[in-house]
């Protein structure tokens, strides 16, 4: 079986690739042509069915994705169901499924049951959680465990994996040498293997292995996400040298990867001040080819927490309007809490928004769905401009909770509604059609 980048390469298009192009509006041997470079990827899993088909990638929208699992104190797999078909029904373009408590094995196939999006996850957890189990010793991991688990979690159907292949003697050689840092590891995966490394006194055995961890990504066409071990947890190490060491090696891994033919996307930092998230995606495009860019929120202030969906809103606004191509969601209980089903809901609007936003800048071009709300809006034609909401039905619930005297007026203005009266001023120009289509 050949996978999206060698099939490109051949000058074959897929049904994946058709898929995208429509979904898009962009011809379709552009979208080869960038699948063949590596700039875009499709997480498609040919061995699960009934799967969305996502783009993501260079002169694509900005996706949203969703991280959802348990955690060793709250474990509930009908609660992690819930929280995945809310964020399919939100408009989350892809899912991770990243559990740490309970049957793993459960979890992650109920979840795969229960969405169209792919999915994806990070193998490291389930691998330090097993043997820990068994062994109450994480250090005991054996790396053939490791990658029996990886091909074993791509049979269940994931799409794409993060896998912390980047951190190596060297990366962490860097981190010692600057002091550690203000906000420490913020990568559970990514603090697990530099543990494993300092204990076993060993190199990483996925950077170690990397032809290896392709071989099986390719195996099922998946989409090899490497994984930001050792990205900031605070704005005050943000591209600090650690940081920019492993960041230079998932560029070199994700070049490596696609000369393979495995499909690959650098993973992006956490925290980072929105002064440096241009030069953040700047660098990451320059070193590794124009290779997609996951940007894991990111969080430009580290005094949020109970709003960091909006703090990780602007910087994914930001982030889009750069270059980025997926962005990992922030809920309202980031840095406190697992998500509910609510903060699921919440956190996927304000990054669609976020991504919206940022696309406009990206893509001034594709500006028509704002101006027609803004006609709309000006009008009041309150129907027309609910159809063009990102967010349809919560608009009409907050209307409908305060309708005013006069229909076509809001509550806000009620009698001295400005939208009104300047359509009183320039009805005739209006209809005359004076009013610039551009600017």
């Amino acid at each position: 079986m050949k996978t999206q980048i060698e099939m490109a390469r051949e000058g074959i298009v897929s049904r994946q690739m058709q898929v995208v192009a429509v979904d898009e509006n962009i011809d379709v041997e552009i979208i080869r042509q960038r699948v063949a470079r590596g700039q875009i990827v499709i997480p498609n899993n040919p061995f699960r069915k009934m799967q969305k088909v996502v783009g993501i990638g260079r002169g694509l929208k900005t996706k949203v994705n969703a991280s959802i699992g348990t955690s060793s104190d709250i474990c509930d797999i009908d609660f992690e169901v819930r929280k995945a078909v809310a964020a399919e029904e939100e408009g989350a373009d892809t899912l991770m499924e990243l559990s740490a408590g309970g049957d793993l094995d459960a979890v992650r196939r109920a979840v795969l049951a229960a969405t169209t999006r792919p999915v994806g996850n990070v193998p490291l957890y389930q691998a330090f959680k097993k043997t820990t189990r068994k062994t109450h010793n994480p250090a005991k991991l054996d790396p053939e465990y490791l990658f029996d688990l990886i091909e074993q979690q791509l049979a269940d159907g994931l799409s794409f994996m993060a896998i912390h292949c980047g951190i190596n003697q060297y990366t962490i050689r860097r981190l010692r040498k600057q002091g550690f840092r203000y906000g420490g590891l913020a990568s559970k995966g990514g603090t697990f293997m530099v543990a494993w490394m300092d204990m076993n006194k060993k190199e990483n055995p996925l950077y170690e292995q990397f032809d290896r961890v392709c071989a099986l990504m390719k195996r099922y066409d998946a989409v090899l996400s490497l994984g930001n071990g050792i990205r900031a947890g605070a704005i005050h190490d943000s591209h600090d040298r650690a940081q920019m060491a492993e960041m230079i090696i998932n560029c070199e891994l994700a070049e490596i990867g696609r000369e393979m033919g495995c499909q690959t996307m650098v993973e992006g930092p956490g925290h980072v001040p929105l002064d440096e998230i241009a030069g953040n995606i700047m660098m990451e495009k320059r070193m590794s080819g124009k290779a997609p860019y996951y940007v894991l929120g990111p969080i430009p202030s580290d005094v949020g927490a109970g709003y960091d969906h909006v703090t990780a809103a602007i910087g994914a606004a930001a982030s889009a309007r750069h270059g980025a191509d997926l962005i990992c969601y922030i809920t309202p209980a980031e840095h406190l809490a697992l998500p509910t089903e609510a903060d699921v809901r919440e956190g996927v609007r304000v990054t669609r928004l976020a991504v919206h936003i940022g696309d406009l800048s990206k893509y001034p071009e594709r500006r028509d769905r704002d101006r027609q709300a803004a006609m709309a809006r000006r009008d009041m034609r309150w129907d027309d401009l609910q159809e063009l909401l990102l967010f349809p039905q919560v608009a009409k619930a907050i209307r409908d909770n305060r309708q005013p005297e006069r229909p076509k007026t809001c509550t806000m203005c009620g009698d001295f509604c400005a939208m009104q009266k300047g359509m009183e001023v320039f009805k005739q120009d209006i209809s005359a059609n004076k009013i610039a289509e551009s600017f």
